[in-house]
């Protein structure tokens, strides 16, 4: 396990800078409201957003009236600051504070939600082992929603080196367990003014 990819770093990190500022940061995370209006997501839908932290999705899930959100990141810090900015509405979800790396699911979700973290994994084996924990947590037929730096993209990010995967390589990892629904390639722009090309695929359980 590579160290300056791990809990202390993560804290050190959401400490110290101002979430608003860094470059995965969306006001909206407009993308993925977009294409769960699309795949038609019960509200009733259980869903996780792994690496979730401080990004406000759950805030707009939580105002659509979503109301099974599970909200998983390493970082405590982050997880602090999202249930200060939600104030009350913070008791809505559940929060897990783990590294996906030694996450065991507890229940199966209809939707397993990952913008930017999963590309953070850069060892076979701990690739390997979210493809299994994301079969274990995810229902038969259910979906998962997925951003990754894409080949085009950045080989870094927060100082620390990350995987960049073409739409063909990332349906090939998951490919064991799921069939690809959707898959494109979308440049975020940065609160810098950087623009970052990403893979994302949409995925449904075999």
């Amino acid at each position: 396990m590579n160290h300056t990819n791990s809990k202390p770093y993560w804290e050190n990190i959401y400490s110290t800078k101002d979430t608003k500022k860094v470059g995965w940061f969306q006001p909206r995370p407009a993308l993925t409201l977009s294409l769960m209006e699309e795949l038609a997501i019960p509200k009733d839908s259980q869903i996780i957003d792994i690496g979730g932290g401080d990004s406000h999705l759950v805030d707009f899930l939580l105002a659509d009236d979503y109301r099974n959100v599970t909200v998983l990141d390493i970082s405590t810090k982050a997880i602090e600051k999202a249930k200060l900015r939600l104030a009350e509405k913070s008791k809505l979800p559940d929060w897990i504070v783990s590294d996906i790396r030694e996450f065991e699911p507890h229940r199966q979700y209809d939707l397993w939600h990952d913008r930017a973290a999963f590309h953070f994994l850069t060892e076979e084996a701990d690739i390997s082992n979210y493809v299994e924990t994301a079969k274990n947590g995810i229902n038969e037929n259910g979906l998962m929603i997925i951003g990754t730096f894409s080949d085009k993209g950045p080989d870094t990010c927060s100082g620390l080196p990350v995987m960049q995967y073409a739409l063909e390589e990332l349906q090939q990892t998951f490919s064991p367990y799921f069939e690809t629904v959707r898959s494109f390639n979308i440049d975020h722009i940065t609160p810098s003014g950087l623009s970052q090309n990403y893979s994302f695929c949409v995925f449904r359980k075999k």
